[in-house]
């Protein structure tokens, strides 16, 4: 169980205390999202092509990595999610984004195929613990009213990852190779994740005596549609009762889906666009680029979402996305191909937002690591089938166009799929299921 103790870490005591607590919390969960996706996600297709011509291996060989990292850390994600529910963050986080460091530093450092998966397999579970079921699980509890623009700020981390990190890791690489490269980006992940979690996290408001989003202490929500969106936050949910619902299944397909086309393609943008851009610095700044696009649209999206039907927004997101990888592919110009790459970007950050928002709408903050963190596994392995299906259409095929208009249509597929997430009924008991606080 979650400590009853009073929790007031260091930062509680040096912040300024005027501004509500919970928006430190989203603070440090962009600062972890940045150093542990940053390095994680928006690294490996900065690493896919320096790996594949120091060794000799094949643009499919080299993209089980990444299948092995998204599998493995959904999976591992599966598995702390009820744990994260039960006992909170704090041990997962900080046992996770050590080793999580120690891997990242190991990429640059293999020479055998093997070694290769194994220091991904590692890093993949390091992930899962750590990083975003454990941070979803955090703002989902700190924020009701608000947690869509909450969500929007502490996923900007997620972005900086790939404006900052992506082109860092891409320079470090032209200077010095993967040997330094990936060292420097594991001490990074260190060096921020590390203290963040020792003197800033708290895992819910009830231990230093607040409530979610700064209301009184016996504020009542008011009528309508937040008093019921407040009710459902408080309702427990088993394994059973959650995966016998539609919407569950819903939010499941269509994530997993959306995740084969959208990471199948950015794991793979840079080694497609560096011919056509000249250079794989270039290249490498399109992730840059879609990173910011992502930035700017989180933003705006995080202002409406909790107002809007979130299931229409998704599917919006959706098309627009597959409108984006299918331009890519077939319109050969430079131009184009940077204004779409910002477009695209609007999307990706929003679809994990989306994922998140829509879990905790549906199912509420109490079982949220448990019911996010089975959807996350799914969408973790559509993440893995992206990348090595890509890899291996590419060598059957000798180029990228046919692989990436197969994911367009995975897009539209999950788009149809996520039409189905309506709120359903509640689980068969709620008693005793309010937040410990």
């Amino acid at each position: 169980m979650v400590p009853q103790r009073p929790a007031f870490p260091l930062a509680a005591r040096l912040l300024p205390g005027r501004f509500f607590y919970g928006w430190y919390i989203t603070v440090a969960c962009a600062c972890l999202m940045f150093v542990g996706v940053g390095v994680g996600y928006y690294g490996l297709p900065i690493f896919l092509r320096p790996l594949r011509e120091e060794h000799g291996w094949t643009t499919a060989q080299v993209s089980w990595a990444p299948a092995i990292y998204f599998c493995v850390s959904g999976l591992a994600g599966a598995f702390a999610g009820p744990y994260i529910d039960r006992h909170g963050p704090r041990t997962l986080m900080l046992a996770g984004m050590t080793v999580n460091a120690i891997s990242a530093a190991f990429i640059g450092l293999v020479d055998q195929l093997w070694q290769l998966y194994l220091v991904y397999f590692v890093f993949a579970l390091a992930f899962g613990m750590s990083s975003s079921v454990a941070t979803n699980a955090l703002i989902t509890r700190w924020f009701i009213r608000r947690r869509a623009l909450a969500m929007s700020f502490s996923s900007t981390g997620v972005s900086a990852g790939g404006v900052i990190l992506a082109p860092t890791a891409s320079r470090l690489i032209d200077v010095g190779g993967l040997e330094l490269a990936t060292p420097v980006m594991g001490a990074l992940v260190f060096a921020v994740a590390i203290p963040v979690i020792l003197f800033v996290l708290v895992w819910e408001p009830g231990l230093m005596g607040l409530r979610p989003d700064g209301d009184a202490p016996r504020a009542v929500p008011p009528p309508g549609r937040f008093r019921d969106l407040h009710e459902a936050q408080l309702r427990t949910w088993t394994r059973r009762a959650a995966t016998r619902t539609v919407a569950f299944w819903a939010i499941l397909a269509a994530f997993l889906l959306v995740l084969v086309a959208q990471t199948g393609y950015i794991i793979h943008q840079v080694s497609f666009l560096e011919d056509r851009l000249g250079s794989r610095s270039a290249a490498s700044f399109t992730i840059s680029l879609t990173a910011f696009g992502s930035i700017l649209a989180r933003f705006a999206v995080g202002i409406f979402a909790n107002d809007v039907d979130k299931r229409l927004l998704t599917f919006v997101l959706f098309v627009t996305q597959a409108t984006c990888i299918l331009v890519v592919a077939h319109v050969d110009s430079v131009p184009v191909t940077w204004v779409v790459t910002l477009v695209f970007g609007f999307t990706i950050g929003n679809v994990y937002m989306m994922q998140s928002l829509l879990v905790g709408e549906i199912f509420g903050m109490v079982s949220f690591g448990m019911v996010f963190g089975l959807i996350s596994f799914a969408g973790q392995v559509g993440s893995g089938i992206g990348p090595i299906g890509v890899g291996y259409l590419h060598d059957w095929s000798g180029g990228y166009s046919g692989a990436f208009t197969a994911l367009a249509v995975v897009d539209l597929l999950a788009a149809a799929a996520i039409l189905f997430a309506r709120p359903g009924a509640a689980p068969p008991s709620t008693a005793g299921d309010a937040p410990r606080e």
